[in-house]
């Protein structure tokens, strides 16, 4: 608890309020969204920008929103360099929380891959996903896809 005297015209007052202490994450964050209010609630985050995001994220612990926001990632609006980066981070974070398991690698292109774990009756659920329309939760055949590669394997 912190006592501070304000002298408000010719009366003086006692405060006493705890005041929490921000991060200066928290306060280039704040910074950064109200120089650009207009942009960011309009375009989406750039592919650098949700990377960056990511990462902070994994380093943070938080593995499962970090794979969510690389999720968001459009490789149609990024440079090849960004959805390499995008990928490779994208991939060690799948292998960093589906690395155990039977999960497989499925990919569909430069910036494209899903994250599947079989369900034992002939279908995979989508557990991660970068650059498509799939999203964790949605059952797609295990017939229907070609080149499904283990994720621990030299994928």
């Amino acid at each position: 608890m912190t006592t501070a005297t304000l002298i408000a015209g010719n009366r003086t007052m006692e405060t006493t309020e705890a005041r929490p202490r921000r991060s200066l994450e928290e306060l280039v964050d704040r910074l950064i969204d109200a120089l650009f209010a207009a942009n960011t609630e309009t375009e989406e985050p750039t592919a650098t920008r949700s990377i960056h995001e990511a990462r902070r994220l994994r380093q943070a612990g938080d593995v499962d929103t970090a794979l969510a926001v690389l999720g968001g990632v459009n490789p149609a609006r990024a440079t090849t360099r960004e959805v390499r980066w995008a990928f490779s981070e994208w991939k060690a974070l799948v292998k960093r929380r589906f690395g155990g398991g039977d999960a497989a690698l499925y990919t569909q292109g430069a910036g494209r891959a899903a994250a599947l774990v079989p369900q034992g009756n002939g279908t995979l659920e989508v557990v991660a996903a970068l650059g498509m329309r799939w999203r964790p939760g949605k059952l797609v055949s295990e017939r229907s896809l070609r080149g499904l590669r283990p994720l621990n394997g030299g994928a």
